[in-house]
């Protein structure tokens, strides 16, 4: 058999080339794109560096109430999604009750629909002429003809609700693993010493799965932080991403947006980087789970049928905006009634055969094929320089291909519209003119993350003593990992896959952005042109999303079933 270290020191010329090509990959479509920002936001016409249009920005109230507005708009959804998702997890984790593991499936299914999708459903059931006044009406708690707008009164909490009621499986994903992993003994131990109930949760397990909760928090964080379909769909314009979009049509010669997305970026960062130092350090060590029988324990007759029932209420709340999603696409018209006064699937035939949707599908196909093909096969190669190689340098490649998740896809999106602007080194991938490389590009950086960590994990779990002894029966390096490695770890890289795959297919804010001309919409922007049309627009729009949906859940179902309870931990920045 090869001596030790023989593997890593035959592996050191690959991932030199690995650790140099994604350093060059990401300098020109990760770290370029940001560089153009700030400059494009603090550089004059006279190349000085100048800070009076942030100066100019902060002063004016619309656009200080719209970042203030942001910001607290994510803290809103991130807490509701916290306040929801870590009850679910714990008792997940360690009660056993009616229907668990149906539920433990249905938690998933928020997942399968962008946000600002949902939001179509929502507003057809809380809308001014919706299900529930129609309910309401029906029940004589009002006169008929009463009308109130349930989401226009309070659009702020509208959204941070539609953002919850989607993420919080985000949270619950890394709060399960957590749990799972958390030595029954510590808590066991805290009991025999007085502390038990809320306390010794808030005092021993809480602080045990805090690095679990920040890595899917922060992930809800930014994404509410930098929504941009959801308040579209709300008409919503207070928040930044918002005037970001609508200021795309300036980007040539107007500074202030740059200074938006520049703002947005350092908060992001910056956010991320307290909660990190703040709440992401700590560690603590775990013994062997042998150490105590632990595990979930039965529950009494009565506190069983309250935690079914919690279950149930949370995930029809989450189920809300895509059942309003799947009523509209089924309906000729809904309005004023609890429910369509018809039913008809025409709908999901215009769908997939309008001039816009068939398009449209074959784009996202497109796009998010190739993207998801460079994801699985930088992401396999990376994962095994940071598992396998001693290379130098692999600490910092393993941070810098994470920092995709902490960068929202919005200021990423911008970031390409001011490099491939006439003129500069990227002008020929003008996505005004084809946006296709500049969306494989996108989806690739942003979804590298989720493959990365799948593949890593495969490694991790598979010996190298294998590679090695295949060596040294005269097995190549390359052909040993290619012949007894990448066959023993398929399962996590095709989960990573798949799963950078379906977001590909349902990316929101890079497709709305960059994707200008109708021949080159992908799904996601067909969907929201759709909204907007008059007429059966909006029915055609709700059953492309539902095909969505289908497609996504899917997905979704075969990942649960490969990963069970280590997919929460794709979800880690």
């Amino acid at each position: 058999m090869a001596p030790p270290g023989t593997l890593a020191a035959m592996s050191k010329p690959f991932a030199r080339l690995v650790v140099g090509l994604t350093a060059v990959f990401f300098a020109a479509f990760f770290l370029w794109p940001i560089f153009q920002i700030l400059k494009g936001g603090f550089v004059d016409a006279d190349g000085r560096v100048s800070f009076a249009c942030l100066g100019v920005l902060l002063g004016d109230p619309t656009y200080r109430d719209a970042l203030l507005n942001s910001f607290l708009l994510a803290c809103a959804a991130t807490g509701l999604a916290l306040a929801v998702a870590l009850p679910l997890a714990f008792l997940a984790d360690r009660f056993r009750f009616p229907g668990q593991r149906l539920f433990a499936s249905l938690v998933l299914i928020p997942l399968i629909l962008p946000p600002f999708v949902g939001a179509i459903g929502l507003r057809q059931i809380f809308g001014q002429y919706g299900a529930l006044n129609a309910l309401v009406i029906a029940l004589h708690l009002r006169a008929p003809g009463w009308g109130f707008d349930w989401l226009a009164a309070n659009q702020f909490w509208g959204i941070a609700l539609i953002d919850a009621l989607s993420l919080y499986p985000i949270i619950y994903l890394n709060a399960v693993a957590a749990l799972a992993n958390l030595d029954p003994a510590l808590e066991e131990a805290a009991e025999n010493l007085g502390c038990t109930g809320l306390r010794r949760f808030r005092r021993v397990t809480l602080p045990l799965i805090r690095p679990g909760l920040f890595a899917g928090g922060t992930i809800v964080f930014i994404w509410s932080f930098t929504d941009l379909g959801t308040p579209l769909v709300f008409d919503y314009a207070k928040v930044t991403s918002v005037q970001i979009y609508y200021g795309l049509k300036d980007i040539g010669g107007n500074p202030f947006p740059y200074a938006l997305v520049t703002l947005m970026l350092v908060g992001s960062v910056t956010l991320y980087a307290v909660g990190k130092g703040l709440f992401g350090r700590t560690g603590y060590g775990m013994m062997a789970k042998a150490t105590s029988a632990g595990g979930a324990r039965r529950l009494p007759r009565a506190r069983a049928l309250l935690c079914t029932a919690f279950f149930a209420a949370v995930t029809f709340l989450a189920l809300l905006p895509h059942l309003g999603v799947i009523l509209v696409a089924c309906s000729r018209d809904w309005y004023g009634g609890i429910l369509p006064r018809s039913l008809t699937l025409d709908n999901f035939h215009l769908a997939l055969g309008h001039e816009l949707t068939v398009p449209a599908i074959a784009n996202s196909l497109k796009y998010a094929g190739i993207s998801t093909v460079l994801d699985v096969l930088l992401g396999v190669a990376i994962a095994y320089v940071i598992v396998r190689s001693r290379a130098v340098g692999r600490q910092a490649l393993d941070f810098l291909v994470m920092l995709p998740l902490a960068v929202p896809g919005l200021v990423l999106a911008f970031g390409y519209l001011a490099m491939a602007q006439e003129g500069r080194f990227f002008a020929f991938l003008n996505p005004v003119r084809n946006p296709t490389v500049l969306l494989i590009v996108a989806y690739a950086i942003r979804r590298l993350p989720y493959v990365v960590r799948s593949a890593a994990a495969g490694f991790e779990q598979t010996s190298e003593t294998l590679e090695e002894a295949a060596q040294s029966l005269g097995c190549p390096p390359l052909k040993s990992v290619f012949r007894i490695t990448l066959p023993l770890i398929m399962a996590s890289v095709i989960a990573g896959g798949l799963l950078a795959f379906a977001f590909a297919m349902l990316e929101v804010s890079d497709s709305l952005v960059l994707a200008q001309k109708q021949a080159y919409y992908p799904v996601t922007k067909a969907i929201l042109e759709l909204y907007q049309v008059l007429g059966d627009g909006k029915f055609i729009a709700s059953a492309l999303g539902t095909w969505a949906m289908v497609f996504l859940g899917v997905t979704i179902v075969g990942l649960s079933l490969m990963l069970g309870r280590k997919l929460g931990a794709i979800f880690r920045v």
